[in-house]
């Protein structure tokens, strides 16, 4: 059928509007695939440029080496060795269970490791390398290192561990490191919302206790980093480039490993603590606490058979006693009292109190330790015999405020700042704190206990030196554990004067060598009898629970944990005192028997820098002495450092 001239023209009509739609769409179209183009290749070129170069590009943190640790002498406390180690990433290996096999076949895992790996790997991130074996021996890592193609995921690492040279000398003091925990992560993240991504290296150490602990941030270090070109199953091919890591800077403790090891071998047999003090400059020459434990047992992961036996020991070797022990100060505190009344114009120093074995007030006794009391005492004899009723007559005329002041002016009842884990504050009870604690009002009595130290007063080991200090010198000294950083000297640790009248310190320190060189002091058979070497002191028995029975007043007759402490500070030399002591001998009976002793022989090899020589000890005491050098003399060795470098 023709169609009329009037259809062809509206049929070219639509024809050529549909081709104008369709090239309309395919220009579109076109135009977006164009603009799309544009975005990858130009505008986001970048992006997928990175998102491509980390399918090829591998990047690592490299850790820093550790900062090592010396005592003042440039003996190594804390130093690094290699560590030989394989790690895993599954997101590498494929077939996890296969690419183990294939290791087991070329060196021994043990089986519990295994189980260990294979719970990290179901728990970890992909991406996040497991350690699956470490501390191997340079045959087995090379044996890995040369099987590597056929061993996907594994890389093999030359790390470092901790060791610890000086064992059990250091324990307590450089304290010790220990894998990233799940814990320590969670703590962390608590107080750094942007944690180091070093903590996230697997089974990266840090210190857990003591120094190690409180100098983490200076001991850590920076981390580099290290950019790899791998193949396709994650091998490298070759180092791009590298930004090398910063080590950990280098600490100096004021610790004398040399007189640490003395103290420790001489405190070996009882569970005891001791400080010593340089007092010109407040270094802590020795912070010791027996029974110790070997820090090495602990950076690996410590077995729960080793573990379970240093926590149920009785004698508490995990604790470090000389800071964390806290203990009634007894009569150790009595110079503070009799300077708070000297010091408030309550009593002069001829003053005489007279004794008869106890005091009654508001219908409650309080005893004298001499029931037989002392007679008619002045200050003086009062501190060289210990007299109890002298100290009671004192607590009615002071308010307690002034107690706590004074106690507090020689460094009781603060937290001194060293870098040690858990350091004590001890307690200077005051009103506001027995309302705080106890829910009850400060009386009398409370006083009266606490003016010989007893009560609610506490005390650590690291307070009694500083208080030894400060009465040795008049001199606000505060313990000094770090000497240097990388060199660099801190600052000492005497700041100024205790704005204490001279008099009254020089009646204290004369009465504190009665103790030790009059007839009638309470450590005069424990004396030193060469002059240059003569030592003050005070002696303390701190009473740990109250006996209603005269049966068991003997101390001995006690089981071991209520027994009374024993307590002794001191300094030597008396003319030119260069150092401060304090002991504390737990459930140790006597200050005067048990813990002066101690002390007497600390302060003596502290002066003359080796065990000393039977001459400087009374005749009636060197046969005793003598068979206790012969034991320190065998242990001398256990302690001693096994390693060293050369001075710092």
């Amino acid at each position: 059928m023709k169609r009329s001239p009037q259809e062809i023209q509206l049929s070219s009509r639509r024809i050529s509007r549909r081709a104008v739609l369709l090239g309309s769409v395919q220009m579109g179209i076109v135009g977006v695939l164009g603009y799309r183009m544009r975005q990858l290749q130009i505008e986001e070129s970048q992006t997928f440029r990175m998102l491509a170069d980390e399918n090829r590009i591998n990047e690592r943190l490299i850790p820093p080496t550790r900062g090592l640790i010396y005592d003042r002498k440039g003996r190594a406390a804390a130093i690094n060795i290699p560590n030989y180690r394989l790690t895993m990433t599954r997101d590498q290996a494929g077939d996890v269970e296969n690419v183990l096999d294939s290791l087991q076949k070329l060196i021994w895992i043990e089986p519990e490791q295994l189980i260990k790996t294979r719970d990290e790997l179901r728990r970890r991130s992909p991406f996040v390398p497991v350690v699956v074996a470490e501390n191997l021996t340079w045959e087995d890592f090379s044996k890995v290192a040369a099987n590597a193609p056929v061993l996907p995921g594994i890389t093999t690492e030359v790390g470092f561990n901790r060791r610890y040279p000086m064992g059990k000398n250091l324990a307590h003091v450089v304290g010790y490191v220990g894998p990233v925990s799940d814990f320590d992560l969670k703590r962390i993240a608590e107080t750094d919302p942007d944690p180091d991504p070093l903590l996230h290296i697997p089974r990266y150490q840090i210190g857990k206790t003591g120094t190690e602990e409180k100098l983490e941030d200076m001991l850590r270090g920076t981390a580099g980093i290290q950019r790899s070109e791998v193949n396709a199953i994650g091998r490298v091919m070759r180092e791009l480039d590298r930004t090398e890591s910063v080590s950990g800077a280098d600490i100096q403790l004021t610790i004398d490993t040399k007189l640490q090891n003395y103290v420790l071998a001489r405190m070996n047999d009882v569970s005891a603590s001791a400080v010593v003090m340089d007092t010109t400059s407040g270094d802590l020459l020795a912070v010791a606490s027996t029974p110790a434990f070997d820090a090495n047992l602990f950076v690996d992961g410590i077995s729960s058979k080793d573990y379970n036996a240093l926590r149920d020991n009785k004698f508490g070797p995990l604790r470090a006693k000389a800071v964390q022990g806290t203990y009634p100060p007894a009569s150790t505190y009595k110079m503070i009292t009799a300077l708070a009344a000297l010091e408030a114009g309550l009593i002069t120093p001829g003053e005489r109190v007279k004794c008869e074995g106890h005091i009654e007030v508001h219908f409650n006794k309080f005893h004298c330790w001499n029931r037989g009391g002392h007679g008619r005492v002045a200050l003086q004899q009062a501190l060289m015999q210990s007299c109890d009723v002298y100290f009671y007559e004192l607590a009615q005329r002071l308010d307690n405020d002034q107690l706590v002041s004074m106690a507090k002016r020689f460094g009781l009842g603060v937290r001194h700042n060293v870098p040690l884990s858990a350091v004590q504050r001890g307690i200077a009870p005051d009103n506001d704190w027995k309302q705080k604690t106890k829910g009850e009002r400060w009386l009398l009595g409370d006083t009266i206990n606490a003016s010989i130290g007893q009560g609610f007063v506490l005390t650590s080991p690291l307070q009694l030196a500083v208080m030894s200090a400060r009465l040795a010198t008049g001199k606000v000294i505060n313990p000094r554990l770090v000497h240097s950083v990388d060199t660099v000297v801190q600052p000492s640790g005497v700041t100024g004067d205790l704005d204490i009248n001279p008099e009254h310190l020089s009646l204290i320190q004369n009465a504190m060598y009665g103790v030790t060189n009059r007839r009638s002091g309470t450590a005069y058979s424990k004396r030193v009898i060469w002059d240059k070497y003569k030592m003050a002191g005070k002696t303390g028995t701190a009473q740990v629970v109250r006996i209603r029975d005269q049966q068991n007043r003997r101390n001995e007759n006690r089981p071991w944990e209520q027994r009374d402490h024993a307590l002794f500070v001191g300094y030597a030399p008396f003319d030119d005192p260069k150092y401060a002591v304090s002991v504390v001998v737990e459930h140790g009976g006597g200050g005067g028997s048990v813990a002066a002793p101690i002390a007497r022989d600390i302060a003596l090899f502290a002066q003359m820098n080796q065990v000393p020589p039977l001459g400087v000890y009374p005749k009636k005491e060197r046969k005793t002495v003598g068979i206790e050098q012969s034991k320190i003399w065998g242990l001398l060795d256990q302690f001693d450092a096994t390693e060293t470098v050369d001075e710092v």
